[in-house]
């Protein structure tokens, strides 16, 4: 539980936050002449949720782990919704020199991933972009659902139509609280062209991306290709590496800690740094089992419709080039908390040293 605010604290945090800009270049490398664009880096706390970490929690650690960003994605990683004690914790980070940026889950009432906990899908967005406001969140990372809502009545096209209503209906708020509601490429949900598609019909004024790399592989594309099409509209990240492989029915896909999989992450940064230099890269390390894609069985392609040949060659090729890896399974929690956070650390320190990713220094 967190100590109740006076009067005094609330200023004082405050102050903090407003000192934040003035305090933080000390802790931030200075630009050499010429030299490319350095993105922040930071993590999802996705990456480490065996921890169950609160966000004092998460804040502590990345700033342990002298990243630039944490994106909180979950909002029970909230213990209060209250606006001071959010400013506190908003405070806190930045003046241990930590952007924090925030998200949460399906705002697509008819999605199978929905759930009505935080109320409808409306009220669920409404409080979610209210807390983002509040903790200094320049975004709000939303999802639409899983791959399965591919094949529920009307397809994922009418699960894009729903969720650009809830997003309409929220968009004056979106733009008086200054946050970017930042849809991802979730779980085999959307292609990037459908989603690019869903923030086109949304209005990308307030609406943009939160993409994801290794889930760009679950709908079987070339993550250099999906940046293609959903850099000029991101905002924020989730990242991972993947390892891809040919078997009997079609292709398995396996993520991996950063610089362990099939990724050209060089080839990707640099795209990067031109479509949106200004969204940091949070890694979600989500590692150890390997999901099939039988495309090669019939019926696999009927739920994809929006799919192009192109598209899936570049997936195809990456197939043909990667190998087989094995699953991992922890024999306890406390193992499985280490697993998760050797798999992210590890790749905050690819990032640094491989991809010249990070701005932080000390």
């Amino acid at each position: 539980m967190m100590k109740p605010v006076t009067r005094r604290d609330f200023s004082k945090a405050l102050l903090l936050a407003s000192a934040a800009p003035i305090l933080a270049p000390a802790l931030r490398a200075p630009a050499a002449e010429g030299a490319p664009t350095r993105l922040k880096l930071g993590y999802d706390n996705f990456a480490v949720r065996a921890m169950k970490w609160k966000a004092s929690a998460l804040i502590d650690y990345a700033a342990k782990q002298k990243v630039d960003s944490l994106f909180i994605t979950d909002l029970d990683a909230l213990e209060s919704f209250e606006t001071a004690r959010l400013t506190e914790l908003r405070a806190r980070a930045s003046g241990l020199g930590v952007d924090v940026q925030l998200g949460t889950w399906s705002i697509c009432p008819t999605s199978k991933a929905f759930r009505n906990k935080w109320g409808s899908a409306e009220e669920h967005l409404a409080l979610g972009l209210k807390a983002a406001r509040d903790l200094g969140s320049p975004v709000l990372r939303v999802v639409l659902g899983t791959g399965e809502d591919r094949k529920t009545p009307g397809g994922i096209e009418a699960r894009i139509a729903d969720t650009v209503k809830v997003c309409q209906a929220l968009r004056s708020r979106a733009v008086d609280y200054g946050v970017k509601i930042a849809v991802e490429n979730h779980a085999g949900d959307m292609h990037s062209r459908e989603l690019v598609s869903l923030v086109e019909q949304a209005g990308k004024d307030y609406v943009g991306v939160n993409i994801d790399p290794g889930n760009a592989c679950w709908t079987l594309e070339d993550p250099v290709a999906n940046l293609e099409n959903l850099g000029p509209y991101t905002v924020t990240s989730s990242m991972r590496d993947s390892m891809i492989w040919e078997y009997a029915d079609g292709a398995k896909v396996q993520w991996t800690a950063m610089g362990e999989g099939i990724v050209d992450w060089k080839t990707y940064f640099k795209r990067y740094r031109e479509l949106c230099p200004s969204a940091p890269v949070h890694i979600e390390t989500i590692s150890g089992f390997a999901r099939e894609f039988a495309y090669l069985k019939p019926g696999f392609w009927d739920v994809w419709g929006s799919a192009r040949a192109g598209d899936f060659s570049r997936f195809l090729a990456l197939a043909k080039k990667g190998r087989a890896i094995d699953p991992h399974r922890s024999p306890n929690d406390a193992a499985e908390q280490e697993y998760q956070k050797g798999e992210l650390e590890r790749s905050l320190a690819h990032c640094r040293a491989e991809l010249g990713l990070g701005v932080r220094t000390a």
